[in-house]
This record gives structure tokens, C-alpha cells and sequence, in this order.
């Protein structure tokens, strides 16, 4: 019970007036009026302020309205997120309310999440969350480098654009932040190599790279064999990234299942989500416009967000970690004999010489 209603001001006055003499101690007030010691100090600090109008009532502040303009404001981009929701062509079904946050912010309006949140209740545009299956997203790896995941989706990035195209990324497994990300209009097997090379060149070689099996990555004994009898078998002929790889000394592990690459594929998600409803807003039809929003979108995952799993803001850790020691990345040096980037970063072709 709160202590106004268990004594009087006088009673409690009277107290704090034999702790200032020094006839009473804290300890023996605390126990009598049943208070913490912080709740002791805010009573005596009001005491000793005005001991003639010392009183327990206190009245609550009311909260600071907002003003009509933020309310309109509030309420506008709610309902520009129920308009994504409720248009079937777009792959979006549900509130995000962290990135309302965000475009209010650009327009210099900071507002609580909760406070969003408590809008949308009120105006109808509340979707609670689902429960969704728990996964083991630890971290398995003890370095920076130590495990490269690479992955590509294929998704129609902007519900503007006459087309797909494909966003490929890399993400370390310690840190979990994202070495590349970039769109392109198609999937090659060049595009995965240029994308080794961007990440190799930047940070250097890492231990081992995680992928998942299709064709761009190895070579399947029943699927990719052009031979009746399958004369090849599984991992006898070397895609032209996997030959990368092996030139640099890098390992390569893949994926048996879509759920064994929940690491990358969580990103994956949190970026569709961002893109596409940024994409939808601003109405973005090209590759080069929606690029300039993954740029923004990589810089926040990567410098500003704490990470769920790791605690940590990607880039910190990542950061941190080289720092102290804690890599596994060589630092990038050609392979005899070898000359120039070119040589190793390139698609090989074997030719009969007379």
C-alpha cells in the first residue's frame, strides 16, 4: 500500500525531523514506514526543501500531448501501412512500426515505438505478432572469417519495377555483418564470383565459405550431369566459383536444407520487408533507385542495430574482434602463378593447344 495512504504528513514528518536531528537513523525510518532507501531520500529531500508545506498527496503529471501536426502525421503513415497490407500484389502482411519510426524521424519527428504502437490500437492498423517457432540462431563460429555465409534472392524488390532481380549477399557468422550486398538484373555465376572478389579484396580471405547446392556451387551427381549414365559424381566437376575458391584456399561447406541457412535467410527477410515498403512508398522503378535504399538499409543493419542474437551492433563486433586479434581472415596475396586479380577472379575455359 502506498505510504500516503498508510500515515499522515505530520506522522511522517516528525520522523524525517528526528533523522535531521540526528535522534533517528535511516535504517530504523525505512523499516517503520516500510520504504526503500531512494524513496527515504526523495521524502527527505521534499522535507528539507519545505518542511511547513511537507505533504505525501502528489499529482500526477499529465502526459505531453503530441501536436496535431505529429498526430497527422502518426496517423498518415499508419494508414500508407495499411494500404501495403491490404494490396494483394504486394509480399507484405503486416505493421512495421519500427520503420514508421524511422520515416517520421527523416522528418525530424521523434516519437516513442510505443507511442506508434498505442496510435495504431486506436485507429485500427494493430496486427499482433504471431508466435513463430523458436530456431537456434546461436553463433557457431569464435572468429571473424572463420565462416562466410553467401546467399541470393530472387524477389521482385519493387512493386513499381516491370521486373526481378536478384540480391546477393554475404554476411560474416561471428559478427553477422553484411561484407556485400548488391542487386543485379540477373544471376551468374560471374556475378557470385565478382562478389568474392569485392569481399576478399575488402577483408581478406576468409577460412571457409557456407553455401547452399545449387548448380552455381557444385555439382550435383543426377541433376547437372549431361551424361545418361551419370559418368561424373557428386563434386567430381568444379563450377566455376567453387575453382575460385580452391585457387585461393578457401573451404567450402553447403547447405542440405533452406533451414540450415536461417543465419542469412533472417536478414534476407528483414531487408525484403525494409525495401519493399520503402520501394512502395516512393514508388522506385529502377535497379540504381532501389540500390541507393540498400545502401541505407546495409548502414543501418550494419552500424546502427543491436543484432538480436549477438547483443552487439554488427560492425562493433566485427570491429572489436579484429582489433583484438580474434580473426581468421589472411590477408589476401596472389598464389603463384598467378599475376593479377584477373587470373584468379575470372571464368576459366580448358582449350587444346596443337
Amino acid at each position: 500500500m502506498q505510504i500516503h495512504k498508510r500515515f499522515t504528513a505530520e506522522q511522517v514528518g516528525v520522523l524525517l525531523k528526528g533523522y535531521c536531528r540526528g535522534t533517528l537513523d535511516r535504517a530504523t525510518i525505512e523499516e517503520l514506514l516500510g520504504i526503500s532507501k531512494t524513496r527515504f531520500f526523495a521524502l527527505l529531500r521534499r522535507y528539507r526543501y519545505d518542511s511547513d508545506k511537507f505533504c505525501l498527496a502528489y499529482r500526477r503529471e499529465s502526459t505531453t500531448r503530441l501536436p496535431i501536426r505529429v498526430e497527422k502525421e502518426i496517423e498518415t503513415e499508419l494508414m500508407l501501412e495499411k494500404g501495403l497490407i491490404e494490396d494483394p500484389s504486394l509480399p507484405i502482411s503486416g505493421y512495421n512500426y519500427s520503420a514508421i519510426r524511422d520515416r517520421l524521424a527523416r522528418h525530424d519527428i521523434k516519437i516513442a515505438l510505443s507511442t506508434i504502437i498505442s496510435r495504431a490500437r486506436s485507429l485500427g492498423c494493430y496486427q499482433p505478432h504471431p508466435r513463430k517457432k523458436v530456431h537456434d540462431r546461436e553463433v557457431v563460429t569464435t572468429a571473424i572469417g572463420a565462416l562466410i555465409q553467401h546467399d541470393a534472392s530472387h524477389h521482385r524488390w519493387s512493386p513499381y519495377a516491370g521486373e526481378r532481380w536478384v540480391l546477393i549477399t554475404s554476411i560474416d557468422d561471428f559478427s553477422r555483418k553484411l561484407l556485400y550486398a548488391d542487386f543485379l538484373e540477373q544471376e551468374t555465376t560471374w556475378a557470385h564470383i565478382k562478389a568474392a572478389e569485392s569481399v576478399m579484396l575488402a577483408y581478406g580471405i576468409p577460412l571457409r565459405y557456407y553455401v547452399d547446392s545449387l548448380r552455381v556451387f557444385r555439382f550435383v551427381q543426377g541433376r547437372d550431369s549431361v551424361w545418361r549414365k551419370h559418368v561424373l559424381q557428386t563434386d567430381e566437376a568444379d563450377p566455376q566459383w567453387r575453382q575460385v575458391m580452391r585457387s585461393l584456399g578457401v573451404d567450402v561447406s553447403y547447405a542440405l536444407s533452406p533451414a540450415a541457412k536461417g543465419k542469412i535467410e533472417r536478414p534476407y527477410r528483414w531487408l525484403q520487408d525494409r525495401i519493399v515498403r520503402t520501394c512502395a512508398i516512393e514508388k522506385l522503378t529502377t535497379i540504381d533507385e532501389v540500390r541507393v535504399v540498400l545502401k541505407e538499409e546495409v548502414d543501418r543493419y550494419n552500424n546502427h542495430q543491436v543484432h538480436s542474437t549477438t547483443g552487439e551492433v554488427p560492425s562493433i563486433r566485427f570491429d572489436r574482434a579484429r582489433k583484438e586479434g580474434n580473426s581468421l581472415f589472411r590477408p589476401f596475396a596472389l598464389p603463384k602463378p598467378y599475376t593479377s586479380t584477373k587470373d584468379i577472379f575470372c571464368l576459366r575455359e580448358t582449350r587444346m593447344v596443337n
